[in-house]
């Protein structure tokens, strides 16, 4: 069994990050208290909790020794700590006046944290600001804290082809700073910026300034969460329309990609390979979208543009916005808008699903393959942003996607033996594994929500949100009992 000396350390830095979380809870406290809601106080009893137990864990924990993780400590540390965080992150919404039920409260804190935006609350156009502002601040931390994941962690676990971003970063004509802690502060201060910058423009577009923060924090994590039950489309503004679209492509890029851009515009703008893919798919998509909502659906041609651009743009980037009900306008975008769920952003960005740089390697091995079958005995070596693909990558990108797509059908399978519907039980599945948001149909599409499902359904799609959030097999592998072993 795993002993107490691995344990440690993991427990520790657990501690440090639920000292924020607890910290974090005074903030909607203010909300409230700034309004005269007596919800603060749920929010501050909240945080007093929090802090005596992360305190007790710092306390408990320290030493005066330097820490050198290992894998098995890497694994423990990230999933333990999405789960443990997303615990203590649901004590609000259980003490404030939403009164949500432990799994209700569990599964909007999942959902927060692992950017998914799938919402149970009903009636937040008249929710307290400090659940509203609770709910942003939970979706805004787990997108940092996602992509410093995807910077620090997951490359070293090799998960599903991740190792490739370290390789990439050991040319240190490639490398944004020269230690981890130096990259990760700039990504801070990049996620931060384009947040500040996505409020502005927002309250620019006709927002008020509660409303532009909540949105431009949901918006930058890809998490989709809205401080109203119709989402984007209550405002019924264009310009919203548009500043949400762009809000949301900001998020999905990588933010070391911000970085290079900073220092070498000329060569980095539009010479990163996963960046160009997802933009002409972005194109593809919202143009074919958009031309069936004006021919077919028979939308004003600027409706049809404005509406598809800002839905498209969220389901691909896995933020979950939503401003009109797109399942009503056939069968063509039901089956579109399911596939874009398995799309995602970019790597290195606060997006979740499957993601534009894997399905770059796989198009790569599958022309390969074909090129095989033609000339047998030609060498022909994968290429990535003009570098050699290692077969290793190449595996851990295949063996990534078939777990995945394994995972979805599987949690699918399960809500379907609960009597939940097909297209509610793909499209939960897909959207919850994918950190979508909403999915399609009456009950959890773009007008519904997941307060229907039963309660069981609800825990199997907070796992699949942090099955999905994390990579697929940074949970997996604790299911493994060689890992429990020393």
């Amino acid at each position: 069994m795993i002993g107490r000396n691995t344990l440690r350390p993991v427990f520790h830095i657990i501690g440090i990050l639920l000292t924020v979380v607890g910290l974090g809870m005074l903030l909607p406290a203010v909300a409230d208290a700034a309004v005269g809601n007596p919800d603060w106080t749920a929010f501050v009893g909240a945080s007093a909790a929090t802090l005596a137990v992360s305190g007790g864990m710092v306390l408990a924990t320290s030493s005066r020794e330097p820490e050198r993780f290992t894998v098995k400590q890497h694994f423990l540390l990230t999933v333990l700590a999405w789960v443990i965080l997303t615990g203590f992150g649901a004590l609000p919404f259980m003490m404030s006046a939403v009164k949500l039920s432990f799994t209700d409260a569990f599964f909007e804190a999942m959902s927060g944290l692992s950017t998914t935006g799938a919402t149970v609350i009903v009636g937040l156009d008249n929710a307290p600001p400090g659940v509203l502002l609770w709910r942003a601040l939970l979706a805004w931390f787990g997108g940092v804290g996602i992509i410093v994941m995807a910077i620090a962690i997951l490359p070293v676990l090799r998960v599903g082809g991740m190792q490739l971003f370290r390789t990439e970063s050991s040319d240190k004509s490639d490398k944004p700073f020269a230690t981890i802690q130096d990259t990760v502060g700039a990504i801070a201060q990049i996620y931060l910026a384009l947040t500040v910058l996505a409020a502005i423009a927002f309250h620019l577009a006709g927002m008020n300034w509660f409303d532009a923060i909540c949105h431009a924090m949901a918006a930058i994590a890809t998490a989709g969460f809205s401080t109203k039950d119709a989402s984007i489309g209550w405002f019924d503004s264009h310009a919203i329309l548009w500043v949400a679209t762009f809000s949301m492509l900001s998020g999905a890029l990588p933010l070391t990609w911000y970085i290079r851009s900073l220092r070498t515009p000329r060569t980095t703008l539009f010479g990163d390979s996963q960046v160009n893919a997802l933009l002409i798919a972005l194109a593809l998509c919202c143009g074919s979208i958009a031309a069936w909502a004006h021919l077919v659906v028979g939308m004003p041609l600027w409706d049809a543009l404005s509406h598809s651009t800002m839905n498209v743009t969220s389901m691909i980037t896995t933020t979950g916005f939503v401003s009109v009900d797109y399942s009503t306008w056939g069968g063509f975008p039901i089956v579109a808008f399911f596939f874009f769920f398995f799309i995602g952003g970019c790597t290195g960005s606060t997006t979740g699903s499957i993601k534009i740089f894997r399905w770059q390697v796989l198009a790569q091995s599958m022309l390969n393959q074909m090129q095989r079958m033609l000339k047998p005995h030609r060498v022909l070596v994968p290429l990535y942003q003009g570098k050699p693909l290692p077969e290793e990558v190449i595996g851990s990108v295949i063996n990534f996607t078939f777990a995945y797509m394994a995972a979805f059908g599987i949690i699918a399978l399960v809500l379907a033996a609960m009597g939940i519907d097909f297209l509610t039980a793909a499209s939960s599945s897909a959207a919850a594994l994918g950190a979508v948001g909403p999915g399609l149909g009456p009950i959890v599409g773009p007008a519904g929500t997941y307060q229907p499902l039963p309660d069981a359904a609800k825990w199997v799609l907070s796992f699949a949100m942090l099955l999905g959030r994390l990579e697929v097999f940074t949970v997996m592998v604790l299911f493994l009992p060689t890992f429990w072993r020393d």
